[in-house]
């Protein structure tokens, strides 16, 4: 089992943490998703054979922006939207 954290910005509410939650546990081999608001971060583990850009894409669906961090000293950026990106708010996020 593989696991990895993402950086997750635009969550602003419990009600993100519940759309970004979903999102990635829809995403194929992802067993288990833990989110935490206040550090804006998201932890994946599962059989994440896909490699990363389905969770990317995941939350882009939902208007987040996300990196990921492979490791401690080691974060790549990548553009995928945003909850405040001006974009239609998806996913009910309450948010504004």
């Amino acid at each position: 089992m593989n696991s990895l954290e993402l950086k997750v910005e635009g969550m602003t509410c419990g009600s993100c943490v519940k759309h970004v939650k979903q999102a990635l546990e829809a995403v194929p081999g992802v067993a288990h998703v833990e989110v935490d608001l206040a550090s804006g971060r998201a932890r994946v583990s599962g059989e994440l054979q896909a490699g990363t850009e389905l969770l990317i894409e995941a939350l882009a669906k939902e208007d987040y922006i996300a990196t990921i961090a492979t490791d401690a000293g080691s974060i790549q950026p990548v553009s995928s939207g945003g909850c405040h990106s001006g974009q239609s708010n998806k996913g009910g996020c309450c948010c504004g």
